[in-house]
């Protein structure tokens, strides 16, 4: 079969290659030219993922047989109506599909089904002060239908709302935006897989974040398991459940963000493919579960052992795991620590660089500023903080002026 991935990014690299494994041709749409997924696609495009027209096109051209992407939000819309256009295996409908990547969408759900969301409201460019008379300070401005942490300002006065409404715009096809409540909290990661309607949620992480000034909610890690779980398990499952129920998910991957502060856990936003956290590439280490392969199998219109999902259980697994997605610079970079020598340290399953020597960091204002990320797996939480460490003490990216660009601190915060 012939499958079109969407995204050629460091996100989609373990889906392509999963795809192929699985002796299907690949075509990559990405509007870089270098993405480098192209390098190991048997065919691709310079398509927008967001673009439906020229996808269609793209589809058509090569004559795909499914389609599909992981690690990013909007692509998911896309390749829903795509599949629909041309009558591929779609095995999330264009009405969920359009909920789970668009904050109005979503949030007006949550609001009408009772799942426990914070204070919002959608805003147009013309919103009236008294319009926000309600609202506790600090507000959270986001884009309708963005992702990466891409125009999200954490700000304090209807003076700085205005002043960025534009700019939250740019990375947005609406002319409206998201105005939240502020709301204190530590986030947890909800990843699974559903089968006909009924959930398996294989992890519950904690997503830790940091903060930039205006700039919030920039992940530099995850931890598995959380911290909240054991208090929360329950009130995570039946939230989760609901979720699927009423967003109709009916097969597939989900990836739920959900908050805890004070006032006890609210859902901050939903999305039905596999993390941005490389999910794919340490869930078979860390839950026997090959989400990747299920996912290829699931665009194809394949079946797929579900043996290991059906066996396994959330409670039960007593592993860690640390997902570094860490940051370094701003700065150009000189030289980076060689992937094979960070390889050699125990419990690393793998290891990968968003630059490279000659190129330019730039400063931190969403998750697209991210150096790289590693993934360390460990048998307790010592053991786990060690091996981290291990791999930072390693981790040189080294600019023109001999400094370690590497914000390990960032990423040691467990």
């Amino acid at each position: 079969m012939r499958l079109l991935i969407l995204g050629g990014g460091s996100g989609q690299l373990s889906l392509i290659r999963k795809a192929k494994e699985l002796g299907h041709e690949v075509v990559v749409s990405d509007y870089y030219q270098d993405a480098p997924g192209k390098k190991i696609a048997d065919f691709s495009s310079e398509s927008s993922t967001f673009d439906l027209e020229a996808n269609l096109k793209t589809a058509e051209k090569y004559k795909v047989d499914g389609i599909l992407t992981a690690g990013t939000d909007q692509p998911v819309y896309t390749a829903a109506r795509v599949a629909k256009r041309l009558d591929l295996t779609q095995y999330l409908s264009t009405g969920t599909a359009e909920a789970v990547t668009n904050k109005k969408v979503m949030k007006n759900k949550f609001s009408r089904t009772a799942i426990p969301t914070v204070k919002y409201k959608i805003l147009a460019a013309d919103f009236s002060d008294q319009e926000l008379e309600d609202f506790e300070r600090p507000f959270v401005i986001k884009p309708l239908d963005s992702q990466g942490q891409r125009g999200v300002f954490k700000l304090e006065t209807t003076a700085q709302i205005r002043e960025k409404f534009n700019e939250v715009l740019s990375y947005s096809r609406e002319d409206e935006i998201l105005l939240e409540e502020y709301y204190k909290s530590d986030e947890i990661t909800v990843s699974g897989w559903v089968v006909d309607g009924k959930t398996t949620i294989l992890t519950v992480t904690d997503r830790l974040r940091f903060e930039a000034g205006i700039h919030i909610g920039i992940c530099s890690s995850h931890l598995f398991p959380s911290k909240h779980l054991k208090k929360y398990y329950f009130e995570i499952k039946n939230i989760t459940e609901k979720i699927v129920a009423e967003f109709g998910i009916e097969n597939g991957p989900i990836y739920f963000q959900f908050l805890i502060g004070e006032e006890g856990l609210k859902v901050n936003e939903i999305a039905c493919r596999i993390g941005g956290a490389y999910e794919g590439d340490f869930m078979p280490a860390l839950t026997g579960v090959d989400i990747l392969k299920m996912m290829v199998r699931l665009a194809a219109g394949e079946p797929f052992e579900e043996k290991a999902l059906q066996d396994y259980s959330l409670q039960a697994n007593q592993k860690y795991l640390s997902s570094q997605l860490f940051f370094a610079g701003p700065g150009r970079i000189d030289l980076i620590t060689e992937s094979s020598e960070l390889q050699k340290l125990p419990g690393l399953l793998k290891v990968g660089f968003n630059y490279r020597p000659g190129e330019r960091i730039p400063d931190i204002e969403n998750a697209t500023a991210r150096a790289g990320y590693f993934i360390v797996l460990a048998d307790n939480k010592e053991e786990l903080q060690q091996r981290v460490a291990a791999v930072y003490d390693k981790l040189k990216i080294i600019d023109q002026k001999g400094k370690n660009l590497v914000y390990r601190e960032i990423g040691e915060n467990f």
